[in-house]
């Protein structure tokens, strides 16, 4: 058992930009929490699928987000209760990670969907039929449309599809879970990357698995690290929809990035990163053509806070598209802007 004394503490940073030619940024993100027992660390991104048939997907990616993160704080919640047998072992807590919370979490996130199409049902079109007596969306019935039969659940949830990543931390567990698209990137203790979500084969196609989907929650994947050394937890955690990793022609460019944020935190701290993320996400937007969000947690190293850094003769324009430092900085990047326009969790 983790002495709660020695666990690690997080900083959080999270940032996401709207893709070339989109209407709107349909990507969401939350980050919350230091790792405590009474704040545990969640990190959470969604990319909503986009196009027409999905157009409220930025909905979806929203409450996608929030929901993961009232789910998250409850299974933390579960991870330290203690009762006359102490706390909870860690193969009930697996079992509920790998089994409950996923059913608990779509579901959740479907029954808020359709209540939110319930509340909010399309406008009829000018001069159509008016709706019959009685009638209601989700009673087979579209609004406006008299007699003709109103879209099913599954109709309906299609506007609001959207992938989700989230990930919770506390002194006892490290769990993450995925469904569709993005990755989950980890510097290990000792500096290595790793990719504990990544799927055994490379998608094939343009499709990928959403919220929306029937029995979505048996696709979730999930990564379940009980931490028994707090020495040994990683040291930067980085959750980042698709837009990120896309916009490089290799997974080697992405796991560059990703340990360049790495040595970058540890070389110039957290807010010198804040500040130069948002450039560093748009440049990989103009390369993906598609929304691009990345939460992370970095875990501070044990005793005092490290003074802030001081600028030097080599610091370095974080600014410069040409800086040698800039973990995007490069040509592992495609050189043409892909299309973003998904269909019942089609991606490009």
């Amino acid at each position: 058992m983790v002495n709660v004394v020695d666990a690690p503490r997080w900083e959080t940073l999270a940032e996401s930009v709207q893709g070339v030619n989109k209407q709107r940024n349909q990507d969401a993100c939350v980050v919350d929490g230091t790792g405590t027992l009474e704040e545990p660390l969640v990190l959470a991104v969604a990319d909503g699928h986009g196009s027409a048939k999905h157009a409220r997907s930025d909905i979806g990616a929203q409450r996608a987000t929030d929901l993961f993160a009232a789910h998250a704080r409850e299974f933390a919640a579960l991870a330290r209760a203690e009762g006359s047998a102490g706390p909870p072992s860690l193969s009930r807590l697996m079992h509920y990670a790998r089994h409950v919370m996923p059913r608990r979490l779509v579901a959740a996130w479907q029954r808020e969907m359709l209540g939110h199409y319930d509340r909010n049902p399309p406008r009829p079109a000018p001069g159509s039929v008016p709706p019959a007596p009685g009638s209601t969306p989700g009673s087979g019935q579209l609004p406006g449309s008299g007699s003709r039969p109103g879209p099913s659940d599954e109709q309906r949830l299609l506007l609001y599809g959207t992938t989700l990543i989230g990930a919770v931390l506390t002194p006892r567990l490290f769990a993450a879970w995925q469904l569709g698209d993005g990755e989950l990137a980890v510097i290990e203790c000792d500096g290595r990357p790793a990719l504990p979500l990544a799927p055994l084969e490379a998608d094939l196609g343009d499709e990928t698995e959403s919220l929306c989907g029937r029995d979505a929650w048996r696709l979730m994947r999930v990564h379940w690290a009980p931490i028994v050394d707090p020495a040994r937890t990683p040291r930067l955690i980085t959750l980042s929809t698709d837009g990120l990793s896309k916009s490089y022609a290799s997974d080697e460019g992405f796991s560059r990035f990703v340990t360049g944020l790495d040595s970058r935190l540890d070389d110039e701290g957290t807010e010198s990163v804040r500040a130069a993320l948002p450039t560093w996400l748009a440049k990989a937007a103009r390369h993906s053509g598609d929304d691009t969000t990345l939460a992370a947690g970095r875990r501070l190293p044990p005793g005092p806070a490290p003074a802030p850094s001081r600028p030097g003769p080599d610091r370095h324009d974080p600014h410069d598209p040409h800086d040698p430092h800039d973990p995007h900085h490069g040509n592992d990047t495609h050189d043409t802007q892909h299309t973003h326009d998904r269909d019942n969790g089609e991606r490009r």
